[in-house]
């Protein structure tokens, strides 16, 4: 029994794979679950007995990929200092959307989100909300302000702003000495945003 759960598993995890590298080299629409099926050495009814369909094998990969990814930039906000916390999960948040991984899903947003935007909502609710969430509880928990939607929106913009020079190709990934340097800039203005809200003061 255990074999078998094992094999499930095994075969789940290459389907899983074998999708995502097809949706981000060769478009979502243009990517056969027959080609799923060879790339991933199972059969088409194989991968129908686990995904009903291309959208929610698509979903799956994306999942994977999101959690074991996501994971690693928000632990760190579970740190004891709250500045300590944003600090380190905003160069881990960074350093996440400059990879290959990520990038390679937003050119396959942007080309195929308009045509198949199930694939776009799909991205948004287990990337950015799933962020936004944690990132909302975290100043509820640790500055008790009850709704931070704007100082997070403005935050993320800041860090995301490194991100388009790299995914248009004008540069390739800045060194981390320069990653690091723009998240304490971004934390910094984010503690000014809190105090504004806390206080009222400008």
């Amino acid at each position: 029994m255990k074999k078998l759960a094992q094999n499930k598993k095994h075969k789940i995890e290459n389907i899983l794979k074998a999708a995502l590298e097809l949706f981000q080299s060769n478009g979502f629409i243009n990517t056969s679950m027959d080609k799923i099926a060879e790339e991933a050495h199972v059969t088409k009814q194989t991968i129908y007995r686990y995904f009903e369909s291309k959208e929610s094998l698509f979903r799956a990969a994306l999942e994977a990929q999101q959690l074991e990814g996501s994971s690693d930039f928000l632990k760190p906000l579970t740190l004891e200092d709250p500045t300590q916390a944003l600090e380190t999960f905003a160069v881990g948040f960074i350093e996440r959307h400059l990879s290959e991984e990520h990038l390679a899903n937003i050119r396959l947003l942007v080309s195929e989100g308009p045509k198949v935007p199930e694939i776009t909502r799909a991205f948004y609710a287990m990337g950015p909300r799933r962020t936004k969430t944690c990132l909302a509880r975290f100043f509820k928990d640790r500055f008790n302000i009850d709704n931070a939607e704007d100082e997070i929106n403005i935050f993320l913009a800041i860090l995301l702003s490194m991100r388009m020079p790299v995914l248009i190709g004008l540069h390739a990934s800045p060194p981390r000495e320069k990653i690091h340097r723009h998240a304490m800039k971004a934390v910094k203005i984010l503690m000014k945003l809190l105090d504004i809200e806390r206080t009222g003061e400008i």
